[in-house]
């Protein structure tokens, strides 16, 4: 019910300003009003949209793509004055996961923060991971995490309310696994939708893991698979397939307590979690801090389903290139590696795995463990080869290849006279996506069941979904007769 007084006395104050007093970019009366007879200042309310709503249409960068470059930050980080502070065992100017702050008696207390846009469209399973994710810098670090608080940006009655409700009970959920207790939080009406969690947790201090701590010799061992920021850039823009969106959920949901409750038992000398900076980016922090060169090789990296059909068709987040930007000098290729095996191993991952170093003759055991606990996909990735100044070698044994995506084309991005122009010229041949919906078209226009099914197949294998399929066979059905339609129905009903 409106409240006629308060509207009046609010709009009285707004239109004698000249500004909207709830924002004051806005003429009073504002469109909203004029058009919905809504004031917001007054305290009325939009009512809440209803329906489906698909989190990642809803934003620009998905998940930890949308953090700041580690190279930037490094940078506006760089004169900050830091405070002194002996109790302090890993701080800002550490560069590690968490802060770790020693309370007496042996204990640590291990605190981080991490909030980020959705990476899955689904509310709850975003509340999940959003809570994954942000525990994993504790874990990452070799504590126990114990009380949080939730953070979240909301675009208030402009999706439906039971988004965010959605989003907190998924949180909620995942922080009750892993034994956190949620004690209050802080919400904000925000344009784009973020969620994360300030953890803290405890430690004991003789058994804290920290970055920069590997040794000549140790092992290196991921405990999941990588992949989820080109899975997500590939889901926002309708090109990830229900498997490849599937089974990245699943890993970014699972919580890395059990890794980081085994790297401690088998005594790791080091660790870090591989998130938004990417596996090279978390790596090159640690060899950096630990002073040696690693190895590692292409081949052995798990990588979840799609990820290497997708590369192959150019389907990479922007945050790729930023993150090689931060920290691509670091990487020495070997041979037989190329550019697009380098570049996908700078893809920010959203709650990926432990990368742990660990001495080769512990390694197989803790592998076997990990496995054992349901870490599937856990795998030496390489070793620390020497001491140096934080190189990256990048070996491949050519067993594990980014697939050839048929037609797909090399685009030039010079104009003829570069000089004379700011517009690249990407015209030349069409893209692999593109050929398939051509081909699905031609294969209906000619009525042919096989052909049609082997390009169905394929294009779904390419991330297409049933609408695009059944648009590119319409193309077909708008020029062609009557059988052509008849034809394209009985199709689908096989």
């Amino acid at each position: 019910m409106i409240d006629s007084e308060r509207r009046k006395r609010v709009m009285k104050r707004s239109i004698k300003l000249g500004h909207c007093v709830c924002d004051p970019k806005k003429p009073c009366p504002c469109d909203l009003f004029r058009e919905k007879n809504i004031c917001l200042c007054a305290g009325e309310r939009l009512p809440s949209p209803t329906g489906e709503v698909k989190l990642t249409k809803l934003i620009e960068k998905a998940g930890c793509a949308s953090k700041i470059d580690q190279a930037f930050l490094k940078e506006v980080l760089g004169d900050l004055p830091m405070p002194v502070d002996a109790n302090v065992i890993v701080g800002v100017p550490a560069g590690d996961d968490a802060g770790i702050y020693d309370i007496g008696n042996g204990t640590c207390l291990v605190q981080t923060v991490d909030v980020f846009t959705p990476t899955v469209d689904d509310p709850y399973t975003f509340g999940q991971i959003a809570a994954a994710n942000s525990v994993s810098d504790v874990y990452a670090m070799g504590g126990k995490p114990m009380t949080a608080l939730s953070v979240i940006g909301f675009p208030v009655r402009k999706i439906p309310d039971s988004a965010l409700s959605e989003i907190l009970r998924g949180g909620i959920d995942k922080m009750e696994e892993a034994g956190v207790s949620i004690i209050g939080g802080h919400s904000i009406n925000d344009a784009e939708i973020k969620a994360g969690f300030a953890v803290t947790g405890t430690i004991d201090k003789s058994k804290v893991k920290t970055n920069d701590a590997a040794q000549v010799g140790d092992v290196l061992i991921l405990t999941k698979p990588l992949g989820t920021g080109i899975i997500s850039f590939a889901s926002q823009i309708g090109r990830a397939s229900k498997a490849s969106m599937e089974a990245s959920a699943a890993s970014m949901t699972t919580l890395n307590k059990a890794a980081a409750e085994l790297m401690v038992e088998f005594g790791a000398h080091a660790a870090t979690d591989v998130t938004g900076f990417s596996l090279i980016g978390h790596l090159s922090e640690m060899v950096l801090r630990s002073l040696v060169d690693v190895e590692i090789l292409w081949d052995s990296l798990p990588w979840l389903d799609g990820v290497l059909d997708y590369a192959a068709q150019s389907i990479m987040p922007g945050a790729i290139e930023r993150n090689k930007e931060s920290c691509g000098h670091a990487v020495v290729a070997g041979n037989g590696v190329s550019e697009m095996m380098v570049d996908i191993c700078f893809d920010p991952q959203t709650s990926g795995g432990l990368l742990i170093a660990i001495e080769s003759a512990k390694a197989k055991a803790l592998l076997v463990r990990l496995h054992e606990s349901g870490l599937v996909h856990a795998a030496f990735i390489g070793h620390v080869k020497s001491k140096g100044s934080g190189k990256i070698f990048v070996e491949t044994d050519n067993t594990q290849q980014i697939p050839h995506i048929e037609s797909i084309e090399d685009v030039s991005t010079e104009t003829e006279d570069s000089s004379n122009s700011t517009d690249p010229d990407l015209s030349e041949g069409l893209d692999a996506y593109t050929k398939r919906a051509i081909h699905i078209a031609l294969s209906v226009s000619s009525q042919s069941q096989s052909n049609l099914k082997t390009h169905i197949e394929m294009a779904r294998t390419m991330g297409y979904n049933q609408v695009e399929i059944d648009e590119a066979a319409q193309i077909a059905i708008d020029i062609g007769d009557p059988s052509i339609e008849k034809f394209y129905k009985k199709f689908k009903a096989l």
